[in-house]
């Protein structure tokens, strides 16, 4: 019973992350512009994986969308795979859990279940990766003192997917530890 209430945990843990990983990519606020040193603000600038844009004081926004796929930084690649990959990892949990009806024998379920928790930690250090990248060349240019462009800070889809990424690593790390009694790899 101890095993099932284990994997019932890694699901809802993983599932969690995958959520809020998912939730992350469409998340706006990836940085948002430092008001460090400023006195007046009359416009705030934002960008995600796929758009930059400014509000101004009124509240309009106005955005300009990249121009090109293949301008995009490598982060949005590592955070569609992370996505994906949590996609496959919850099919694989729920065929290979004990408490489900189909997927096969013991055996073949106890591999599913292995291979699941394998599926969603990489999902979650593609998206850990991902989100500490983009949050490295952030800080590096506002700590810079030679780079006076527009200075960024750290938003929250940043922390979103840091998080989500944690707990698709935590559950999937459950779902590693062989749980039924006679489980070996053959």
């Amino acid at each position: 019973m101890a095993n099932v209430a284990t994997e019932i945990v890694a699901f809802l843990l993983t599932i969690s992350g995958w959520i809020l990983v998912s939730s992350t990519l469409p998340t706006d606020y990836w940085k948002v512009s430092s008001v460090d040193g400023t006195v007046i603000t009359t416009a705030t600038f934002w960008s995600n994986l796929w758009k930059t844009c400014v509000t101004d004081s009124t509240g309009v926004s106005n955005c300009k969308d990249f121009p090109s796929k293949l301008a995009l930084d490598g982060e949005s690649a590592e955070m569609i795979s992370s996505v994906c990959l949590g996609f496959f990892g919850a099919i694989l949990a729920l065929l290979g859990m004990k408490c489900t009806t189909f997927g096969g024998s013991e055996t073949t379920k106890a591999r599913l279940t292995v291979l699941s928790g394998f599926t969603f930690v990489l999902s979650g250090v593609c998206c850990m990766t991902a989100c500490s990248i983009y949050a490295r060349r952030i800080t590096t240019e506002f700590f810079d003192p030679l780079f006076v462009a527009q200075k960024f800070e750290l938003g929250a889809a940043l922390f979103i997917g840091w998080s989500g990424s944690v707990l698709c690593i935590l559950g999937g790390l459950l779902f590693c530890l062989p749980l039924s009694g006679g489980f070996s790899i053959k």
